[in-house]
């Protein structure tokens, strides 16, 4: 044994009783814990010290060793480490690294500790811990600067960052350990982890945070069961029903679902519908499916009870989805109780598993891809090759990218983006006055779009008549009357510098990058229709500028092999989707966290919905950057004006951005001033 992972988990609490059993994501924090150390690689041993029996029986079966923990290191002034040596005295086996992993981080990365025990084993370290990237001011009870000097205040991004530690996990070496009885000696280093990994679970608020990020943190493990039951409102539809004018009801559904079904019926997986209601539309969708219901039921729990008996299934051994109070019965019975994302509050905290896709919206056939991941040989007869990822997921929170005087990425402030695009008509006044609205919004960066329409318009278009506001004339005369040049783009550029903006474009063809670049653009966008215009893409690289990338309309493998000529050191991908206007269900906004985790690079978001809703969610998701679509009218001649923000809306979108960024916070937990007044007055037991 040359890692052992100890895992100090005693019964005792403060602030949440028996908070190592409270279950975040379906699991205990305990198995958690055990299950990260389990998967990392470099881990040969996991035990748990504690002095609970549920605990202990919660540990062994996440798959760790349990060592009984005496009344002497189990009390709330016990350390950390007394239960490390007390599991290294009894096992009597002295590994070379031990790692000190806490229950109360409810998401650790077995890549992050893989990434902490290499620098231990490569002699980088002797002890590293999990930390947090921070810009933070420190200061004194009394007033006074810790890490800074408070008459000097440089910006964020003159000043080297500082690293909150988290708690969630140490490595040191053992020998070092016992020698100086703290975990910290030696060489100390650290291993930087996401914003999203950093949350300490002390309180109950503490938990319930952490409940509600587990559906956008947690890593979509395979389902492996024997069975799969689902209720029907809610998982198989949106919830919603459709009455026509004869009283007839109807219902909307995935047809994704029924590939689903079918394949997990082939693979041997038993199925079953349960509904409390007696419904035509539940039995004439289970018919379509090929599936057994059981429909009009007065309880749920009793009728899956006395399916399983008849079937012989192990209930630990099979997965039951819904979404309301009454699924709770049900999803109590069985070892995979799953819910779908919009469901109840305590049926969200009660699922071992929450689906990232809604009822009538796919929820279903995510389960039986999760289901048939965990039965490889199917997989391998019906499932076509999975392409092997050529980005991996960082151990580290993506490195910042530099436009302008602006730094992109995350703890930074959120860049926001007015896109004139081709919404000045061809018309520098226009342009002006958009700049304008822009500045005065707060935003730091105006964008264009820039062609060369003898190249990028369409032979067989060219010559089509259409209606301006200059006359009728051919498509082409219209493309080339709307298109800045030298003159307008030189003018536009002092007035940006005048107004304090950064400007750039999207070029549409090489001509067009190599014009910007004469223009000494701070940076490129790549525009979504451009994804795949490979000779585009190698000449943007070749300018050594930053580069954002919209990957609207395109496809993981098509982002891919962009990112791959464009590469990775000073990129920007910003998640969007190519419908105008955009329709809340399209917006997809996860996709945020899956490119951050599959290319390492800082992601926004491109808008092109009406509102501000979903731009403002982007941005609790992580977005560094947000860019809209700017116009002085929506009314006005031109395709991108209807989809776009007045100045009002502009305004209105970077005051909630920035409100949400103070809102967000650092994710440590304290007593702020405002509280103070209330907790003396409201507060009958202090501690």
């Amino acid at each position: 044994m040359r890692v052992l992972a100890v895992v100090p988990a005693r019964g005792g609490s403060v602030g949440v009783p028996l908070k190592n059993l409270e279950r975040v994501g379906g699991s205990p924090l305990v198995s958690r814990a055990v299950a990260a150390c389990v998967r990392a690689e470099l881990v040969d041993t996991v035990v748990v010290s504690t002095d609970h029996a549920d605990i202990a029986d919660a540990a062994e079966l996440a798959g760790a060793q349990v060592v009984p923990r005496p009344a002497d290191l189990s009390g709330g002034t016990a350390s950390s480490e007394s239960a490390v040596l007390h599991v290294l005295d009894a096992l009597g086996e002295e590994p070379e690294i031990v790692v000190l992993v806490q229950c109360t981080s409810a998401f650790i990365d077995p890549k992050d500790l893989d990434a902490a025990v290499a620098k231990v084993l490569d002699g980088d370290a002797d002890v590293v811990f999990s930390g947090l990237e921070t810009y933070e001011f420190v200061w004194t009870g009394g007033g006074d600067g810790i890490n800074h000097d408070p008459a000097h205040r440089p910006r964020r991004q003159d000043r080297e960052p500082h690293y909150r530690e988290t708690g969630a996990f140490y490595v040191m070496r053992a020998a070092g350990l016992r020698e100086s009885g703290h975990r910290f000696f030696g060489t100390v280093a650290v291993q930087p982890v996401p914003a999203r990994h950093a949350v300490e679970v002390d309180t109950a608020e503490d938990l319930e945070i952490v409940r509600a990020l587990a559906p956008f943190v947690d890593e979509p493990q395979p389902i492996d069961v024997d069975a799969v039951i689902t209720d029907f409102d809610g998982v198989h539809t949106d919830d919603r029903a459709y009455v026509d004018s004869e009283g007839r009801e109807m219902v909307a559904v995935s047809r994704s679902d029924g590939m689903g079904v079918a394949l997990l019926k082939r693979s041997g997986v038993k199925l079953l519908v349960l509904s409390t209601e007696q419904n035509p539309v539940v039995a004439a969708r289970a018919r379509k499916l090929g599936v057994p219901v059981l429909q009009g039921l007065n309880t749920k729990q009793t009728a899956l009870r006395d399916w399983l008996a008849i079937e012989g299934l192990d209930p630990e051994r099979v997965a039951y989805v819904g979404n309301d109070l009454n699924d709770l019965g049900c999803m109590a019975l069985v070892g995979w109780p799953v819910a779908v994302p919009d469901a109840h509050p305590r049926v969200r905290a009660a699922a071992r598993v929450v689906l990232t896709r809604s009822g009538g919206a796919g929820a279903v056939r995510e389960l039986c891809d999760r289901v048939l991941a965990a039965r490889p040989q199917l997989a391998e007869i019906d499932q076509p090759p999975a392409r092997p990822l050529t980005f991996r997921p960082r151990t580290a929170p993506a490195p910042s990218v530099r436009i302008g005087q602006s730094l992109l990425g995350q703890g930074q402030p959120v860049y926001v983006i007015g896109e004139i695009g081709i919404n000045h008509n061809g018309d520098v006044d226009i342009a002006r006055r958009l700049i304008d609205v822009a500045a005065e919004a707060g935003c730091q960066a105006v964008k264009f779009q820039k062609r060369t329409p003898e190249i990028c318009v369409p032979p067989e278009q060219r010559g089509q008549m259409r209606q301006t506001p200059w006359g009728e004339m051919t498509y082409l005369e219209y493309k080339i009357r709307t298109e800045f040049g030298r003159d307008e783009y030189t003018q536009i550029a002092k007035y940006c510098e005048e107004r304090g903006l950064d400007w750039f474009a999207s070029p549409w063809d090489v001509p067009s990058v190599r014009f910007l670049e004469d223009m000494n653009v701070v940076a490129h966008k790549v525009a979504s229709a451009s994804v795949t215009d490979h000779e585009l893409l190698r000449a943007l690289a070749e300018t050594g500028k930053p580069l954002i990338l919209s990957t609207g309309m395109s496809t993981l493998e098509e982002i891919d092999k962009a990112v791959g000529i464009l590469g990775t050191s000073k990129l920007v991908l910003m998640h969007a989707t190519s419908t105008y206007p955009l329709p809340p269900e399209e917006a997809n906004l996860r996709t945020i966290v899956t490119l951050q985790d599959r290319y390492g690079v800082p992601v926004g978001y491109s808008g092109h919905e009406r509102g501000l809703q979903i731009s403002l969610a982007a941005v609790t998701l992580g977005a560094v950057t947000v860019e809209r679509h700017i116009t002085l009218d929506r009314t006005m001649w031109g395709s991108d004006h209807a989809a776009s923000l007045e100045p009002s809306g502009l305004e209105h979108l970077v005051r909630d951005i920035r409100i949400i960024e103070s809102a967000l916070g650092d994710g440590v937990k304290r007593v702020f001033p405002g509280e103070e007044a209330p907790r003396a007055r409201l507060r009958r037991v202090t501690v």
